[in-house]
Parts: C-alpha cells; sequence; structure tokens
C-alpha cells in the first residue's frame, strides 16, 4: 500500500512542541531556516513515498540471500540506495567539511523515521553507515576521515559496527577477537562476529567495518577493548579500492522479519584493519556510534508504528463487516475499531514527540557545549529507544487485530510490520537495558536531569486546563524517582522497566499536552485519548516498580518447570 509522510505531525512538532527554534538559533546550525527543513523533509518524504516504500514488500519475500560468499540483495534495492545516494541522504548531519549537509540530527532522524516506515530492511544500512560517520568524526586520525568519510557520505562505500560475539552479546568484556600490531601502523584483526547487519552488500563499492578486539597487552575486562576499522577491501591513499581483505561472511541468519537486510555472521583472519580512537578506550569511541543508533532504533519502531496505523487506517476505511452504530458498514465506525486507531494514532505522536524532543537536545549540546542539553540528551536517549520500539510493536499488533483474520494472512502485508519490528527491541542493547541504563549511569547524577524534565512537565500541567491528571503523573513520577535513588542496584534493577514505562507514559502526555495547547480539534481530542486510555497505566507500572525482586529472584530453575 502507499506510504504518506507525516510532514505535517514533523512541522507541527518541530515548530509548537520540541522548540525546534533553539537550534536553527545557533551558528551551528542556522541554515537549519523552517523554509530549508520544510523542503528537505518535503523531499526525503517524496523519496520514501515514491522509491522506497514500493521496497518494502519485495525485501520481504524475496529475502537477501548468500551465494559465492557475497550478499545479493532483494530486487530493487540497489535502484533505491543509490536514490539514496544522488540525493546526499546519508549524510544529512555529517560534516560538510567531507560533503555531508551540516543538517541537525533532528533532521536526519525525521527522515529516517519516513524511510523506517517506508522499508526498514533497507533503511538500516544508511543508519549504520550514519553512525559510523559520527564514531569516526568524533574519535578516527586526520587521515582516516580524509580517506573514509567522503566516501561513506557520499554512499560509495557503507559501514556496519560488529561488536557481538558467539560468547559475548551484552557482556562486551568476555569478547575475544584479538588485533596484533604491525610494523607498518596497522594491525591484523582475527575472530568472529555476528548479528552483523549489512555485513556485506551488493550496491556499494566498499563495506567498513568498525570492530571492537583486543591488544596483546590489553587488560581483562571491558577496559582492555580498543576499536577497529576494518574494510572489505584495503583501500588506495587516493582512495581507489586496492587488495581484498582478509575477512568473510560465513552465514546469513535467518530471521523472523527484516528479510531484505543480511545479518551476517563475520570471519575475520587476520584482516588490515586500522585503530580508532586511542588503545583500550574502543567502547567509548563504538558507544558514539551505538548511542546514535539507540535514537535511531527507537525512530525505526515509531516508523514502523506509522507504516502499520496507516496499512490499518486503510483498510478499516474500506473493510464493510456487519452494520455499525451509525448504521454505515465500513468497520472504523466500530467504536472498538475507531477507539484502536485513536490510540494507534496518539502512541504514535507521541513517541515522535520525545524522539525530537530528544534530537534537538543532542542539537543543542553539539552546537552550544551546554551541559545541561547534554545530560537532558542522555536522559531521553533510552526512553526514546525503549518507548518507541515498544510502540512499534504494540501499535503494529493492533494493526493485525483491525485487520481480523486478514491480518494473520501474509498477502495483506499487515503482518510484516509486526514482524520487521519485533527486533528493535532487542538489538542495540535490549529494552531492559536501556532500562537499567536509566535508573543505573543516568541516575547517576543524583536525579538533576530527571528533576529538571519533571519540572518542565509540571509547568506544561499547570498551565493547561486538561493538566489536572498529568500533574498528579508527574507529582507521583518524581516521588518515584526519589525511591529509586534511595536503593541499591538490586532494587533498581527489579524495578527498571516499569519505571522508564511509567515515564515514556507521563512524558507521552506532556507531549500531547503541549499539542493540545494549540487549539485545533483534533489535536486536542488525541490528547484527551492519550490522557484517558493510556496516562493511568503510569500507576500500574509505578506499583510494579516497588514489586520486591527477592519474589521471583526466589524461584528455583526447578520452579519454573511445568
Amino acid at each position: 500500500m502507499p506510504y504518506t509522510p507525516p510532514l505535517r505531525d514533523f512541522d507541527f512538532i518541530l515548530e509548537q512542541i520540541v522548540a525546534f527554534d533553539q537550534v536553527r538559533a545557533t551558528d551551528r546550525f542556522v541554515e537549519a531556516t523552517p523554509d530549508m527543513v520544510q523542503a528537505i523533509l518535503s523531499e526525503g518524504g517524496r523519496l520514501c513515498s515514491e522509491v522506497i516504500a514500493p521496497l518494502r514488500r519485495p525485501g520481504d519475500v524475496t529475502p537477501t540471500r548468500l551465494e559465492n560468499g557475497a550478499v545479493v540483495s532483494p530486487p530493487g534495492y540497489a535502484e533505491g540506495f543509490a536514490a539514496l545516494a544522488e540525493g546526499g541522504w546519508i549524510g544529512i548531519s555529517a560534516d560538510p567539511e567531507f560533503g555531508g549537509m551540516g543538517m541537525p540530527q533532528t533532521v536526519s532522524t525525521a527522515f529516517y523515521e519516513m524511510m523506517s516506515a517506508a522499508c526498514l530492511s533497507l533503511q538500516m544500512n544508511p543508519l549504520l553507515t550514519q553512525g559510523q560517520i559520527e564514531a569516526l568524526e568524533h574519535h578516527a586520525s586526520d587521515d582516516i576521515k580524509a580517506l573514509y568519510l567522503p566516501k561513506l557520505i557520499s554512499g560509495e562505500w557503507s559501514g556496519t559496527m560488529n561488536l557481538t560475539e558467539p560468547q559475548a552479546g551484552t557482556d562486551l568484556a568476555a569478547l575475544r577477537s584479538k588485533a596484533e600490531p604491525q610494523e607498518d601502523g596497522t594491525y591484523r584483526v582475527s575472530g568472529q562476529k555476528i548479528y552483523i547487519s549489512w555485513g556485506d552488500c551488493d550496491f556499494t563499492q566498499n563495506i567498513c567495518h568498525l570492530v571492537l578486539a583486543r591488544l596483546p597487552d590489553a587488560p581483562a575486562g571491558s577496559k582492555g577493548i580498543s576499536l577497529f576499522l576494518v574494510p572489505k577491501i584495503i583501500p588506495n591513499a587516493d582512495g581507489s579500492l586496492g587488495a581484498p581483505n582478509s575477512l568473510r561472511v560465513v552465514s546469513l541468519e535467518h530471521k523472523l522479519g527484516i528479510h531484505g537486510s543480511p545479518t551476517c555472521v563475520m570471519e575475520y583472519e587476520g584482516a588490515t584493519g586500522w585503530l580508532v580512537g586511542a588503545p583500550h578506550k574502543g567502547l567509548a569511541a563504538m558507544f558514539t556510534m551505538m548511542n546514535n543508533a539507540r535514537v535511531g532504533v527507537g525512530v525505526q519502531g515509531i516508523g514502523a508504528a506509522e507504516g502499520a496505523y496507516q496499512h490499518a487506517l486503510a483498510y478499516a476505511q474500506d473493510r464493510k463487516q456487519g452494520p455499525t452504530p451509525k448504521g454505515a458498514t465500513a468497520i472504523i465506525d466500530h467504536p472498538d475499531i475507531r477507539r484502536q486507531l485513536a490510540i494507534m494514532r496518539a502512541e504514535v505522536f507521541a513517541a515522535r514527540a520525545i524522539a525530537l524532543a530528544n534530537c534537538v537536545a543532542i542539537d543543542m549540546a553539539t552546537a552550544t557545549g551546554g551541559a545541561g542539553w547534554a545530560a537532558r540528551a542522555g536522559w531521553l536517549t533510552p526512553i526514546t529507544k525503549a518507548y518507541g520500539t515498544d510502540t512499534g510493536i504494540a501499535v503494529s499488533d493492533m494493526g493485525i487485530q483491525i485487520h481480523g483474520g486478514m491480518g494473520f494472512i501474509e498477502e495483506t502485508g499487515a503482518a510484516q510490520f509486526l514482524r520487521d519490528v519485533r527486533v528493535t527491541a532487542i538489538y542495540e542493547g535490549t529494552n531492559a537495558i536501556q532500562a537499567l541504563d536509566l535508573v543505573g549511569r543516568k541516575l547517576g547524577d543524583g536525579g538533576t536531569a530527571a528533576f529538571a524534565l519533571l519540572d518542565d512537565m509540571a509547568d506544561t500541567a499547570r498551565a493547561s486546563d486538561m493538566g489536572a491528571p498529568v500533574a498528579e503523573a508527574v507529582q507521583a513520577l518524581r516521588v518515584a524517582t526519589e525511591w529509586m535513588l534511595s536503593q541499591d542496584m538490586l532494587a533498581r534493577a527489579g524495578g527498571a522497566t516499569a519505571y522508564l514505562r511509567a515515564f515514556a507514559r507521563v512524558l507521552g502526555a506532556h507531549m500531547h499536552l503541549k499539542a493540545a495547547q494549540s487549539g485545533e480539534a483534533p489535536r486536542i481530542a488525541l490528547a484527551r485519548v492519550y490522557l484517558d486510555h493510556l496516562l493511568p497505566e503510569h500507576s500500574a507500572h509505578l506499583a510494579a516498580m516497588r514489586a520486591d525482586p527477592a519474589t521471583y529472584l526466589s524461584l528455583a530453575p526447578e520452579d519454573l518447570t511445568a
């Protein structure tokens, strides 16, 4: 089915919800004028609708495959990627010195949401490249930047990140890949990596892998990990391609969804690599890319939710089934169908506004160096990732329900949204890890960032005629935050997921209250839907947060068997 870019929502949120005018007022992003941003998103939306969206279904039914050690992509992917590259879309936020547009991350995030809705499998390729560009901009030597960044930004080359190993998933301290220094300043990288999205492709000239590995003198644990840039084909000094490197794709994973995106098992056998950043500081460098990716993955969830919502809405308007209370026959006039659609729309709006607020904070931190902005961006990142992907899953699931029996039939395309988006709650740090990050590292400031945001939310509630339930929820969340700060890490860990979900619920209500202040009747009605049907969940989450983890930790493995 066709995809309609939500351009009006983007414009409304940027101008009336997240105060994007602050970003364009900085010297760094002065060119991000309203006309410029609207032109970029309008053209990007057209590309996603007309070129990228038609690739979603073909990539599902004709997935990537491995032939003679090389990936063969689905029909049309090469042409779709070429359109992205030719339009400069891969480097929207990249440094103009190397060919990028230099736009704020807020703008690139809006574009990548549209691309996620259009074709999530293909979107993963430039998203990873974008993250690698940012990592190299921050941590690579000048020589590496000069050689690699123009090629990555232009789309001639693509990028990946290689963290996970068979024995080292979340626990990266257990990784075994090694890197041996050579006399010419390069390193020989050896080891196996798994779950490498777009570890190979047939529409870029080169694939550049960022690989975590250990130097011979590395200390044990996560403090002994370094980061290396390992290209598929070793480039010459002038950027032309030289000899193939000593790496290969061992196999492709067979997955629930995102069939158009190859998830590779990679083998490095003394492959030539270059150190990125300082020795033994690889995680810090890689986390530049991972933090970018965590926001990006949250936005993948939002994009999938938007696509599933549009798919379900179109079906509900067309499907005739039984008399409704209004006497019409389209199922959209059944109260429960209308309720589900309204909830889907309300969830998508809240998640989108949170993600864009996160990006505004990132851009303001980049442009001003303000510690407060960096702290807010840090606080919002795990919420964006977890709530965005949870929303993608929940909305896609509701989309299937609205289709009824036809939603369970693959030909309608409704199920693909759920199959594709399901992994987003897992990769780039599971949503449980996001919650642990929130109550651990992010509350390590004594709650300063959390309380500053709660103050803003309370101000919005006080200024709104609809704000009473939100004010109560904000106060409950404040008390919950104080409770978290008083607990040991076991109690925090036990309540982390519930706390993050409660915070996201209340933050979503805050965004809807701000939208209702526009006075637009549909915005007011949608805010009421969120306050009536979704905000009350925060109370249940906060109650669960305080539950003693000893209750379930006391259950031995044998107690959990049937």
